[in-house]
């Protein structure tokens, strides 16, 4: 049996630990399996893999980086992708020269797709024909509930994002609101005119519009009248 050893990328450390128990689960759950790699990537050109050997983490590079291996083909079709012997089987060239260079001279690839995220669990066999269906089964099963718990990480992760925003918006109304009232004053016009001219500012100066608004209510507008007249939409700069 290989020695185990994960390989990390910008995921989250939840994303690692579940990457690494596929890997790990996958191999103790086929026993004809010699080692195995669990991979990561999503429409945003992230990648993350867990190998439990460095030589077969290299093997799935080499496919990622490709683009042509068992790992695309299972991706493409939707279907494990299994080689029962490397020795004579004739695809994907590179991937197989350097698997027989590693020692393997059998492989099955299981695809999952789940919210943008594309997952496999690529298990490795020293012996010809040694990982059939029969063998994988549980291991497949194990990779729809990892990487359900993956979407659901994303999901979680992404709400709490927008939770953040929300909270910071909320917190910066007030002052916005003030700023506002401020501007009004200063330039005799209208709410949505005070707000359009913070906008601009904000976007002239490339000033989040919260700290825009704090430098006016900071100031009471003392001295802006000029400056606050020239940033106006539709007023020439000069």
């Amino acid at each position: 049996m290989f020695p185990e050893q994960e390989y990390e990328g910008p995921e989250p450390a939840s994303t690692a630990r579940k990457l690494q128990r596929l890997a790990e689960h996958g191999v103790r759950s086929v026993p004809a399996c010699c080692g195995a790699v669990a991979t990561l990537s999503d429409g945003d050109g992230e990648r993350r893999s867990s190998a439990t050997h460095p030589d077969l983490a290299a093997l799935v590079s080499l496919q990622l980086d490709s683009g042509d291996g068992p790992i695309r083909t299972a991706l493409d079709s939707g279907e494990p992708v299994g080689a029962e012997d490397l020795l004579t089987d004739e695809r994907w060239p590179d991937y197989r020269a350097m698997a027989l260079g590693s020692g393997v001279r059998t492989s099955v690839t299981l695809p999952f797709r789940r919210a943008g995220m594309d997952v496999t669990l690529n298990l490795y066999g020293f012996r010809p024909g040694a990982l059939a269906h029969p063998a994988y089964g549980f291991a497949a099963i194990l990779g729809e509930e990892i990487t359900a718990g993956l979407a659901r990480d994303r999901r979680y992760r992404a709400a709490l994002t927008e939770l953040g925003q929300l909270t910071t918006a909320l917190r910066s109304r007030p002052v916005i609101d003030q700023a506002g009232g401020i501007v009004m004053h200063v330039l005799g016009c209208d709410a949505d005119e005070a707000y359009r001219v913070l906008r601009h500012v904000s976007q002239l100066t490339n000033r989040k519009l919260a700290d825009v608004a704090q430098g006016v209510v900071r100031t009471r507008g003392r001295g802006l009248e000029k400056e606050l007249s020239r940033l106006a939409p539709g007023t020439p700069r000069r």
